[in-house]
């Protein structure tokens, strides 16, 4: 299965790179994930393109559905047993466009928080990273 973050803005500081680097190199084999930057000018058809047909897609919003850990693993679990790849989408600084997280499959929402681009990059890798390793029965996750 791949999960591609398919983000909105492309000039982000070299440790939002190297944290996303690092959760996607940890996830190992029967999970790839990727970072695709989109430039902020036509954000919104640039995403649409860097869809797949039979993506399951995410949208990321405050609005969203919330997860704890474990409910995040079953849904992660679902996913993986579906067959379908994941595309997660951030949108710019107004957010992403509302056609297009209409459109989702799934609005989750990782805080009722405001959070920096830069940062979600990392927490999203980092939170699926955390689901996946709960599944796999490592002990990443000790809560």
């Amino acid at each position: 299965m791949r999960i591609r973050l398919i983000a909105a803005g492309t000039r982000l500081p070299d440790w939002v790179d190297a944290g996303v680097a690092d959760y996607a190199r940890r996830f190992g084999r029967g999970l790839a994930f990727e970072l695709i930057e989109i430039p902020l000018a036509r954000e919104a058809e640039r995403m649409r393109k860097a869809l797949r047909a039979g993506d399951y897609v995410v949208a990321l919003e405050v609005k969203g559905r919330a997860m704890t850990t474990p409910e995040l693993a079953e849904w992660l679990a679902a996913r993986m047993a579906s067959g379908r790849d994941l595309a997660l989408l951030v949108g710019g600084p107004e957010g992403l466009d509302a056609r297009l997280s209409a459109s989702a499959d799934l609005r989750w929402s990782l805080s009722p928080l405001t959070w920096p681009h830069a940062l979600v990059r990392i927490l999203v890798a980092e939170q699926l990273y955390r689901a996946h390793s709960l599944l796999q029965g490592h002990p990443y996750h000790r809560a």
